[in-house]
């Protein structure tokens, strides 16, 4: 069912740069305004430069972030700053990190994979998008003709089958590309240019569906841009790259893949509304109170998240607000979200944790409709509840709800009913790098 392809990948020649570190970054959506200068400062030709160009308030229709990154690409395939390989490959990577003290690899493999609509159900999403997002990235793409990131998707591989294969492949052999990045995870890449392995592997992935772990944005951009240009070119074929994107794809048991709460933090919350959440919560919720003075306040999220962990069979969502010295632990009362839903929603999705908060709490109690929900610039995300609470407390948002992480199982069985989760359901840990191969589309 899913068709994939080996194929010439652009990338950083190490003869230009030495050090892979200085140049590669996350997706462009889990970057900080900070940390994209960072990325800025630490090389010229840094990947930030064409995913995540600065804005300036001089942009124009003709130059700005997007034409700018457009103007980078080009320059930088002329200086051989990148170049394409010569040869067709299957990119095989590892990631090395470290998760609660414990070392951690992950496997997965670069590829192309052909653009299906989701209703065919070969290519399966699991949560919604944004629109603004994706019309920016649809900007970058058109400017650019190119892939830049890798979307990171998922099948099942019970038998391994072809992670072996590939492994197989590089038995032996010393990795194309092997460094440590800022924050200590260790990458490797290995080109696999055996025809034999491009015919079996495909051959092996036929049956399979791919489901969209991260990187919904992308795929729905590259949908949109592939619509685009049949619309705008005369010689738009089924030959043409734009009908294949670039994904990484794991194996959902591979034992490095890992799944961290997407914890939430708003803004534009009034006074008036906190003051009214916990009130209101109660009618659904049996609310566990957590105060401290300012001097312990980390001695008590501590003790916060010990509790908000130790039950994930039922659902358990934290909160914590900027005008209040305690902590608030809301444990869903049973049957609560078949009376508040009806049949409005599967079970499958009435059971998670970012269900009841998006449905429930946003929805129903501080009575956001889904214009609120779908502006990007009033909510902010982290995987860290440490962060979260810690941007509330400095009054950099109103009000941080924390939440348990959703487990693969569920991500499965809501892709395979062919339903999806709210925003931000999921946050892969970690994010699949940028800058170790990009995807010409001319």
């Amino acid at each position: 069912m899913a068709t994939i392809s080996p194929f010439r990948g652009v990338v950083y020649n190490p003869e230009k740069i030495n050090n892979f570190a200085s140049v590669v970054t996350p997706p462009f959506d889990v970057i900080s305004e900070e940390d994209q200068q960072k990325a800025y400062d630490r090389h010229p030709q840094s990947i930030i430069r064409l995913i995540l160009g600065k804005k300036t308030e001089s942009d124009t229709s003709e130059n700005n972030p997007f034409t700018r990154a457009a103007g980078f690409f080009s320059e930088w395939l002329s200086k051989d700053i990148l170049v394409q390989d010569k040869l067709p490959s299957f990119y095989l990577t590892s990631v090395e990190f470290s998760f609660e003290n414990k070392p951690i690899i992950r496997w997965g493999f670069i590829t192309l994979v052909a653009l299906e609509p989701f209703e065919k159900g070969i290519v399966i999403p699991h949560e919604r998008t944004f629109s603004k997002v994706k019309s920016e990235r649809l900007e970058l793409i058109k400017a650019c003709r190119a892939n830049f990131s890798p979307i990171f998707s998922m099948y099942s591989d019970q038998q391994n089958e072809i992670l072996n294969l590939l492994k197989d492949a590089v038995s032996g052999k010393n990795p194309d590309i092997d460094f440590v990045d800022n924050k200590d995870q260790c990458h490797k890449l290995w080109r696999i240019t055996d025809v034999n392995i491009h015919q079996r592997v495909p051959e092996a992935m036929q049956a399979k569906k791919i489901f969209i772990a991260d990187g919904h944005h992308r795929y729905e951009t590259a949908l949109n841009y592939r619509n685009w240009l049949q619309k705008n070119i005369t010689d738009f074929s089924s030959d043409h790259p734009a009908n294949y994107v670039m994904m990484y794809l794991s194996s959902m048991e591979d034992p490095g893949v890992i799944i961290l709460p997407a914890h939430r933090m708003l803004n534009e919350v009034s006074a008036t509304d906190r003051a009214a959440l916990i009130q209101k919560a109660a009618d659904y919720f049996e609310i566990v109170k957590i105060p401290f003075e300012n001097d312990v306040r980390e001695n008590a999220r501590i003790e916060f998240i010990a509790m908000l962990r130790s039950n994930t069979s039922k659902t358990n969502i934290g909160i914590f607000m900027k005008d209040r010295q305690k902590f608030y632990l809301l444990k869903l009362k049973g049957n609560v979200m078949e009376k508040v839903l009806e049949d409005e929603v599967s079970e499958s999705l009435r059971d998670l944790d970012v269900t009841v908060l998006t449905r429930l709490i946003f929805m129903k109690i501080l009575g956001f409709d889904q214009v609120r929900l779908d502006n990007e610039k009033l909510i902010a995300y982290s995987s860290s509840d440490q962060e979260a609470v810690e941007a509330v407390a400095a009054g950099r948002h109103d009000i941080a709800f924390i939440l348990n992480p959703t487990k693969i199982e569920q991500v499965r069985r809501i892709a395979e009913e062919g339903r999806v989760m709210p925003r931000k359901g999921t946050y892969f840990y970690p994010k699949v790098i940028t800058g170790l191969v990009l995807n010409k589309l001319s």
